[in-house]
């Protein structure tokens, strides 16, 4: 559909606080400010018409496209390649010296250049506010500066080139040659705040390499050294990009509203924090080596463990907003079209008031990764911990609607049972770790009786695997994680005849479904693509049972559906188009444990050998 660029045609920049897109012809089609969470300021990628968009292109119609990222950064270069010659826009989002401190203040910075030939650069600046609700006003400020006034944030504009009206949105061009360098930022503000200094081509030069050498020194600090170096990187610093440094909470994607099927209604708003995927975060940067990271979602996590709560409410939410808050009420937003016609637009989440058992369990697995990261926690932390535990004991044993958010009524799942034996099993070790005050015999008890119904109950005969909910045939690939949390062996019977089985029914080409929405509804219409985050549990499953050149295979292909600058949504479609939120945490997280896992295998049989 014209106007909607593939949701793979996007590289992603940030400040640690907020995020856009920068699509493969030259537009900011998303951002959000003063936080993930926000309203858009842009977002042509939902609406091209109402949604606003930031675009920096050559004039002219032959242009030959090329993007990527400065190697081991979040700074963005979409190369132009025309008759005329070849520019480059570079995009990247300055991090603030104190980055932990909330602010109003969030800068895009966009440097054309040209580096053969001659080549016009046109200029578009439209921000729609409030998802495209709120009206602005424009001040034009000399020749070269801009601000858009809206409600309750203002957007400043300040260029090296000329600049004029277009109504109360902005244009400009500037014809370049070899070596010249043009400029162009746009920062957000609160209202009445002073306007930003002039931009500069030193200025704009100085921030590039501020932002460039920010970048390298939080590189380095990775300890992952395996065959898939390139690849960690990259997820790694796309985990870094969705945390909100502010809080240490991460988000699960940088958008809302991007389809699971193209027309479909399975569009939802993925722009805050999951306990479920921040736990699993936790732990693969634990695996990284970046610690400062997982004990800042550590003290988040405490936080709201400590949170008082309502009578009769579970200890904790699935997720949250990334300050806390737990109010995440869901709205549609009728006005706009969604990305090529998928409607509805949702902002906000309802399924945050859904029941899933198995958050308790990530967490759990996560805070026992690291022994500095569990003693960290603290006397009171445990106490908080312990009491969720003894609530667990008396609560396990119900029907929630599972790590799916299926809104089509609740079941007994089998990985929510799963993931109630993991926070059972890690409180037990705590305890005993730390000599930490516990009702051991009680949950030892509750986490035997788990296991061995589990065992009669998750256990189909006639499937000869492990199912998705206790009297159902459906398989669910979220059971992957059985042997990786030690449930049981990765070599055990009855896991490698629940992965053959899986291997039948929801793989295609290595790539791997979640489960199969006819055979079990989910409450919505339509259908839906492979799930990248289960292609790549495939792969760690794989790879620990032994099957080394099914795993090596398989992650090998599953990295050349990444997109051009590495990236991953949701889903892989079945023509092998990316759907869903882009670029999604899960999906990086996983990709980042399969590589280690498949790592460690591959290098034991090197040494068998």
């Amino acid at each position: 559909m014209p106007g909607y660029p593939p949701i793979a045609d996007h590289g992603l920049i940030g400040d640690l606080q907020s995020a856009a897109l920068v699509s493969a012809d030259g537009a900011v089609d998303w951002f959000c400010a003063p936080r993930f969470d926000s309203p858009s300021i842009f977002a042509s990628l939902l609406d091209k018409d109402r949604g606003g968009h930031f675009t920096i292109a050559p004039a002219g119609d032959d242009v030959t496209v090329r993007q990527l990222y400065l190697p081991d950064t979040a700074v963005l270069i979409t190369r132009f390649l025309t008759p005329e010659g070849v520019g480059e826009v570079v995009d990247f989002m300055p991090v603030d010296d104190n980055p932990d401190v909330a602010t109003d203040r969030h800068r895009i910075v966009r440097a054309m250049r040209v580096v053969r030939g001659t080549l016009t650069f046109d200029v578009q600046c439209r921000p729609r506010f409030d998802y495209g609700r709120g009206a602005h006003t424009l001040s034009l400020e000399g020749g070269d500066a801009a601000t858009f006034h809206g409600s309750d944030l203002d957007v400043h504009l300040r260029s090296s080139l000329p600049l004029e009206a277009d109504g109360e949105d902005v244009r400009g061009s500037v014809t370049l040659r070899q070596g010249e360098v043009a400029g162009v930022v746009l920062e957000t503000s609160s209202p009445g705040v002073p306007a930003p200094e002039p931009v500069t081509v030193q200025s704009v030069e100085a921030e590039l390499r501020q932002t460039h050498a920010f970048w390298h020194r939080w590189i380095r600090r990775c300890r992952y050294r395996g065959r898939w170096q390139h690849m960690v990187n990259r997820s790694a610093i796309t985990l870094k990009l969705l945390i909100y440094a502010p809080s240490g909470a991460p988000i699960a994607a940088a958008t809302m509203g991007l389809p699971e099927q193209v027309g479909g209604e399975r569009n939802w708003d993925y722009r805050y924090t999951w306990i479920r995927d921040g736990s699993l975060s936790v732990r693969v940067l634990l695996d990284l080596g970046y610690v400062e990271e997982a004990d800042a979602f550590r003290r988040w996590l405490g936080e709201r463990f400590r949170a008082p709560r309502r009578p009769g409410a579970e200890p904790m939410q699935i997720m949250y907003r990334i300050d806390g808050d737990p109010h995440l009420t869901e709205e549609t937003l009728d006005h706009l079209a969604g990305y090529r016609d998928s409607s509805p637009v949702r902002a906000g989440n309802g399924a945050a008031d859904q029941l899933q058992l198995d958050i308790y369990g990530e967490v759990a697995y996560a805070m026992t990764h690291s022994p500095d990261l569990a003693d960290l926690a603290g006397y009171e932390g445990w106490q908080a911990f312990a009491s969720v535990l003894d609530w667990l004991c008396d609560t396990w044993d119900r029907p929630d609607e599972g790590i799916w958010e299926t809104r089509g009524g609740r079941k007994r799942f089998t990985y929510s049972r799963l993931m109630c034996w993991v926070a059972l099993d890690r409180g037990i070790r705590l305890a005993q770790q730390y000599a930490r005050p516990a009702d051991l015999h009680r949950w030892t008890a509750q986490r035997d009786a788990i296991l061995t119904q589990v065992m009669e109950r998750g256990w189909n005969p006639e499937r000869s695997a492990f199912v998705q909910h206790y009297d159902s045939e459906v398989l669910d690939a979220s059971l992957l994680l059985m042997p990786l949390v030690g449930f049981i062996s990765p070599k055990a019977t009855r896991w490698l005849s629940t992965l053959d089985a899986m291997d039948r029914e929801l793989v295609t080409d290595s790539l791997v479904y979640r489960y199969n929405p006819e055979a079990s509804p989910d409450g919505l219409r339509g259908a839906e693509g492979t799930f990248s985050l289960c292609s790549f549990l495939y792969v760690e499953a794989l790879a620990r049972a032994g099957r080394l050149d099914q795993a090596r295979y398989a992650m090998d292909k599953m990295l050349t559906y990444a997109n051009h600058v590495g990236l991953f949504a949701e889903e892989i479609g079945p023509t092998g188009e990316q759907l869903g939120n882009f670029p999604q945490a899960f999906t990086h997280l996983a990709l980042i444990t399969a590589a280690i896992a498949l790592d460690e295998e591959l290098d034991k049989a090197d040494e068998r050998h």
